[in-house]
């Protein structure tokens, strides 16, 4: 890769002779340049239905039936004809027979008969309503009906969920329960999903240890790998886990030549300006950054650059920026490479119960916890202190205060956005 290349999109880093402009992106510029760079792998495959869980669909599914496939009853009762039943006093039909899910009734329905039903069974043409059997009295084969009923009450019609040839799931869908659950009310055994990205990840740095190890002075252990890992099996994906890489030229090469092996390299740590960290010029050279700095707090240096065909995304190493970088930014871009819709993140108003010192100018993540006051509303405290590297404060929020470029100063008692945890983590 030729490092006299110059990046001309703004605010992305510009290479001269190894020598790099940091011009932090914002929030919105590092997504519009995500979405406008990552390409979603084409590559499909069938998989068993069983097997498809977090996976993403390549096509649309039409529904090749109508569902339910027949009109059927919602309750345990009586399905007569509505035109048989009284507007001001009690009717009496004569019950003559019976119908249970999966065992449908067969035979004639004159008029003035009912029909003792369960629920899910098919209901006879010759019907259209179901009283449910707590409304009923039963003398014999005489059921007595009290007035007030309403025609296709307790009905589901043939259809009702999905139509024969309606679009039961759009391509681009990223599978969960309830999705499988619609497609294998279907019948289908199989699906065509797009397939599993290859993932790597490690960390980067002299200092880390694995567990179990014993700790000398200024070591830590490395938290990084097993917090991504973790976060990337909420995606459906199994990354490879590469271990640690020492501060070392030679080593990281190593690594990153791998990256033919793979469609996204994660690893964190190393991707600052200090004199032991080699990521980003290494990545300029052996492929190409894109941007090296965001104006968020936490989590100012994030590399994202490409190596042949694999996208690369160099992480900062105090644990909590790791986490709000994956979160915010390499979550939605690592969805685009999987060709998948994710649910949106949806942000919610909620009192600040005391004040947060802000500088305008970047995006700032909060890490707190949110709860309703006794008159319902909805409050949010810190989790304490908010240093990078104090991952107990992430372990002990369900949420995250995020507080605009724009935003000063957050006064307590100011209403402030919140993004919960749950269906982000």
């Amino acid at each position: 890769m030729n490092t006299d290349a110059h990046k001309t999109e703004p605010g992305v880093v510009v290479i001269n002779n190894g020598s790099e402009t940091l011009q932090p992106l914002s929030l919105a510029q590092v997504q519009q340049c995500l979405a406008s760079l990552i390409v979603p792998i084409d590559q499909t495959e069938q998989v068993p239905l069983a097997n498809s869980y977090k996976r993403v669909l390549a096509e649309a599914v039409v529904s090749p039936i109508a569902v339910p496939s027949h009109n059927n009853s919602a309750m345990d009762g009586y399905a007569c004809r509505f035109a048989d039943l009284q507007n001001d006093k009690t009717s009496e039909l004569t019950v003559i027979g019976s119908a249970f899910a999966g065992r449908p009734f067969i035979g004639a329905l004159p008029a003035g008969t009912a029909l003792r039903i369960m629920t899910g069974a098919v209901l006879p043409p010759e019907l259209d309503t179901v009283v449910v059997q707590e409304r009923c009295t039963v003398d014999g084969n005489l059921v007595h009906i009290p007035p007030g009923q309403t025609c296709g009450q307790h009905v589901r019609m043939a259809g009702e969920d999905l139509a024969h040839g309606a679009l039961a799931l759009p391509a681009g869908r990223w599978l969960q329960a309830a999705d499988i659950g619609l497609l294998a009310s279907l019948g289908l055994l199989d699906v065509r999903l797009r397939r599993r990205p290859k993932v790597a990840v490690f960390s980067t740095g002299d200092e880390l240890l694995q567990g179990g190890q014993t700790l000398n002075a200024g070591q830590i252990f490395d938290s990084n790998r097993l917090t991504i890992l973790s976060l990337l099996r909420e995606l459906g994906i199994e990354a490879d886990d590469l271990g640690i890489v020492p501060d070392q030229p030679a080593a990281l090469r190593d690594v990153l030549q791998r990256a033919n092996c793979y469609d996204v390299m994660l690893s964190s740590g190393g991707v600052s300006v200090g004199e032991a960290d080699f990521t980003r010029s290494l990545l300029s050279e052996l492929g190409e950054i894109v941007f090296s700095t965001l104006a968020i707090r936490p989590g100012r240096p994030l590399a994202f650059g490409r190596i042949g065909n694999c996208y690369y995304f160099g992480l900062p190493g105090n644990p909590v920026a790791v986490m709000v970088t994956y979160l915010f930014v390499v979550r939605d871009a690592i969805a685009r490479v999987m060709g998948a819709v994710l649910p949106p993140v949806i942000s919610v108003q909620a009192l600040c119960d005391s004040q947060i010192a802000k500088r305008p100018g970047r995006t700032e993540y909060q890490r707190a916890i949110a709860a309703r006051a006794a008159d319902g509303r909805l409050t949010v405290r810190l989790t304490g202190q908010q240093g990078s590297g104090v991952l107990s404060s992430m372990s002990q929020a369900n949420c995250m205060i995020v507080l605009a470029p724009e935003q000063g100063t957050v006064a307590a008692g100011q209403t402030v956005q919140i993004v919960l945890f749950e269906g982000l983590l």
